[in-house]
C-alpha cells in the first residue's frame, strides 16, 4: 500500500512538471505564445505560393508547420522561408520567438523597416535578411545579439548611419551590409569577414580599404610614434633622421635575408609550400573561416574512404559522404595523386577561390586537409545532389523549382563576375556543377577550373578547360575566356533545366541533325516550344515563362560574346525586368546583320575579342593549364 501511494505521488509530481513546462508557453486564454507570434508574422506577409498555408491559429504547437524547426522541447528554434516570393512586412512579433537560433528570409520581396524587436532574440546565431526591400535604419538593438555569428543585410534599401554598437558584437564572424544606402562613419567591426561595398555614401568606388575584408590592428610603428609624440624631444632633428635611416636599412636587410632563406628552403625541399601545418596538431588555420582537419578524422568520417560512401567521381578525384564527430554531414573531396603538381595546383585553386568568394549561392568550404601524400577538401553535404542528378531522378523537379534553380545559379555567377573582388570566372558552368541544398536552392560548386581576375586583368589562358557542349565558341577557337564564356554555359544550363537532358542529348528524341542551338532556334521560330520541355513535366508548366526562359537562353548563347548579356542583366531578366526590350533589340540587330550579309573572317574574329567586359588583361591564379 505504501509503495502504491509513493508511485501515485511521483506520477502526480511528473504530471505537474509536464503541465508547468507546457503551460509556460500558453497565454491566459490557453493559446500558445509562439503560435500567436508566428500567426502575426504570417498575417503581415503576402504569400503568393501559399507556403505558409498550414500555419493554423488554433494549433497547439507550430512544430509541424512548413518552414518551422523545433527543438526536442517543442520550442521554435528556426524560421526559414528563403526564395518564396514573400512580400509585405516583417512583424515585430518575431521578437516574441525568444528561442530562435536561425532566421532565413533571404531572396524575397519583404519591405518596411527591420523590427527592432529582433534584438530580443538572445539565442540567435544566424540572421539572413538579404535580397529584400527592407528600408529605414539598421536597428541598434541588433548589437544586443551577443550570440550572433552570421549577419546578412545586403541588397536591401537600408539607409542612415551604421550603428557604432555593432562593433561590440565580438562573436560575429561574418557581416554583409553591401548594396544599401548606408552612411558613415564605419565602426571597427569585430567580424572576421565583413562587406559594405555598394553603399555610395561610404564606398563610392568599392576599393576603399574599410569597405570589405578583415579589420587590421593599428600598426606598431604608428602606435609607437603616437606614444613618443607626447614626450619632449631629447635629440636633435639630424639624429632622428639618421636613426630612421639606419632602422629602415636594417629592416630592408632583414627582409632580403628572410626572402633568400625562403627561396633556399623551397629549393631544398623541391615542393610547393602552401601552409606550414603539422598533421599531429588540430589547430585552425587563419584563412577566412576555414578549418584544418586531421587526416585521421576524415578517414574515420568516411569509413576509411569506403566505396559505399562515394557521392561522385571527377577528373581530380572522388567525393565521399562523411560524418564528423559532432554529427555534421560533409562531402569530402579527395584529390588524386596528392604529390603530383596537378593535384597541388587544383588544391590551391579550390582553397583560394572559395575562401575569397562568400555568397549563399556559392559552395562554402568547411576546411581542408594536407599531408605529404594527401590533399582533401571538406564541403557541406548537399542532400539533393546536383542539378544533373535531380533532372534524372524521381519525382521530377517541378517547373517553379527549376525557375528558382536558374535564378539562384545566376545570382551566384553574378557575385563571381561583378560583386566579388577580385572577379572570378568559373569556366565550367553546367548542371553537374550546380548543387542543391535541403530547400533545392542552387549552389554553384567546383571552382577547380575557375579563373581569378584582377581589375587590371581579363582573358588570357593557354589551354581550353571545360565540358563539351557547354564551351563558348570563342573559347574553343581562340583559347580566350571571359565572364561571357560563363554566360554561354549558363544559357546551356537553362536549356538543360527546360529539357531535362544533357547538352549532348538535345534533340535525340526528335532525331534532329546539326548544331543543338540551331535546332533550338528553329523550334523557337516555329513556336513549337512544347517539343523542348521535359516530358516528365507533362503540362505542368507556364508557357509564358517557358517562352521567356528560352529567350534568355538564346540571348546568353549568342555567337559573339559582345552580344551576350552580363550576368546582372540575366538576373534582372529572370526576375521579369527588361527581357522584352532586350529581346526586341536583339531581333532588330539580327535583322540588320542579315541584310548586311555575313561578316568577313577578320571582322568576325575582331568581334570575338573586342568586348567591353574584356578590357582588363588576364591573370590565372594557380589553375590547371
Amino acid at each position: 500500500m505504501e509503495t502504491l501511494r509513493r508511485e501515485t505521488v511521483l506520477c502526480f509530481v511528473a504530471f505537474l512538471c509536464l503541465w508547468n513546462s507546457a503551460s509556460a508557453l500558453l497565454s491566459p486564454k490557453g493559446v500558445n505564445f509562439e503560435v500567436q507570434a508566428l500567426m502575426s508574422i504570417k498575417n503581415s506577409l503576402i504569400d503568393p505560393r501559399s507556403v505558409l498555408e498550414n500555419w493554423d491559429k488554433d494549433a497547439v504547437d507550430p512544430c509541424s508547420w512548413n518552414m518551422i524547426t523545433c527543438s526536442d522541447d517543442k520550442l521554435v528554434i528556426s524560421l526559414g522561408t528563403p526564395s518564396q516570393n514573400l512580400s509585405g512586412t516583417l512583424s515585430p512579433s518575431i521578437g516574441n520567438l525568444t528561442n530562435l537560433q536561425t532566421v532565413l528570409l533571404q531572396d524575397n520581396s519583404i519591405s518596411g523597416p527591420i523590427p527592432s524587436e529582433l534584438g530580443r532574440l538572445s539565442k540567435l546565431h544566424l540572421l539572413d535578411l538579404s535580397n529584400n526591400f527592407f528600408t529605414g535604419e539598421i536597428p541598434t538593438s541588433l548589437s544586443h545579439l551577443k550570440s550572433l555569428q552570421y549577419l546578412r543585410l545586403n541588397n536591401n534599401s537600408l539607409s542612415g548611419a551604421i550603428p557604432s554598437s555593432l562593433a561590440n558584437m565580438t562573436h560575429l564572424a561574418f557581416l554583409d551590409m553591401s548594396y544599401n544606402n548606408l552612411s558613415g562613419p564605419v565602426p571597427g567591426f569585430a567580424a572576421r569577414t565583413f562587406n559594405i561595398v555598394g553603399n555610395p555614401l561610404i564606398c563610392p568606388t568599392g576599393t576603399e580599404k574599410d569597405c570589405f575584408g578583415r579589420p587590421t590592428p593599428l600598426p606598431v610603428s604608428i602606435s609607437m610614434n603616437n606614444s613618443q609624440s607626447s614626450q619632449p624631444s631629447a635629440r636633435p632633428k639630424s639624429h632622428k633622421v639618421a636613426l630612421a635611416f639606419g632602422s629602415s636599412l636594417g629592416c630592408i636587410c632583414l627582409l632580403i635575408l628572410g626572402f633568400g632563406f625562403l627561396l633556399w628552403w623551397r629549393q631544398r625541399h623541391n615542393q610547393q609550400i602552401f601552409f606550414d601545418v603539422n598533421e599531429q596538431y588540430r589547430e585552425e588555420v587563419c584563412l577566412g573561416n576555414l578549418r584544418r582537419f586531421p587526416f585521421k578524422e576524415l578517414q574515420i568520417a568516411t569509413n576509411n574512404f569506403s566505396s559505399k560512401n562515394i557521392l561522385g567521381k571527377g577528373g581530380f578525384g572522388n567525393v565521399y559522404k562523411g560524418y564528423l564527430q559532432d554529427g555534421t554531414v560533409v562531402a569530402v573531396k579527395r584529390l588524386k595523386d596528392g604529390n603530383a603538381i596537378g593535384g597541388v595546383i587544383q588544391f590551391q585553386t579550390e582553397v583560394e577561390m572559395i575562401s575569397l568568394a562568400v555568397h549563399r549561392n556559392l559552395l562554402r568550404l568547411y576546411g581542408f586537409c594536407m599531408t605529404t601524400t594527401e590533399r582533401l577538401l571538406v564541403y557541406p553535404y548537399m542532400s539533393n545532389g546536383s542539378v544533373a542528378y535531380r533532372l534524372k531522378a524521381k519525382p521530377a523537379l517541378d517547373w517553379s523549382t527549376r525557375k528558382r534553380i536558374a535564378l539562384g545559379a545566376a545570382r551566384g555567377l553574378l557575385y563571381l563576375h561583378e560583386q566579388c573582388d577580385p572577379k572570378i570566372i568559373h569556366r565550367d558552368v553546367k548542371a553537374a556543377n550546380i548543387l542543391l541544398d535541403d530547400y533545392c536552392e542552387a549552389v554553384v560548386g567546383d571552382f577547380g577550373l575557375a579563373k581569378l581576375l584582377d581589375h587590371r586583368d581579363s582573358h588570357v589562358t593557354t589551354a581550353v578547360r571545360g565540358t563539351v557542349g557547354h564551351i563558348a565558341p570563342e573559347y574553343l577557337s581562340t583559347g580566350q575566356s571571359s565572364e561571357k564564356t560563363d554566360v554561354f554555359g549558363f544559357g546551356i544550363l537553362l536549356l538543360e533545366l527546360i529539357t531535362g537532358q544533357r547538352a549532348l542529348e538535345f534533340g535525340k528524341a526528335a532525331n534532329q541533325k546539326g548544331a543543338m542551338l540551331d535546332w533550338v532556334k528553329k523550334i523557337h521560330q516555329e513556336k513549337k516550344l512544347d517539343m523542348l520541355v521535359d516530358k516528365d513535366l507533362k503540362a505542368n508548366y507556364d508557357r509564358i515563362e517557358l517562352e521567356e526562359m528560352v529567350q534568355v537562353a538564346l540571348l546568353c548563347t549568342q555567337y559573339l560574346p559582345s552580344h551576350r548579356p552580363k550576368m546582372s542583366e540575366v538576373v534582372r531578366m529572370l526576375e521579369g525586368d527588361g527581357l522584352a526590350e532586350k529581346w526586341e533589340a536583339t531581333q532588330r540587330a539580327e535583322a540588320t546583320r542579315c541584310k548586311a550579309n555575313e561578316f568577313s573572317s577578320s571582322e568576325r574574329y575582331s568581334d570575338l575579342t573586342d568586348d567591353s567586359s574584356l578590357l582588363v588583361q588576364a591573370m590565372e591564379l594557380s589553375g590547371p593549364r
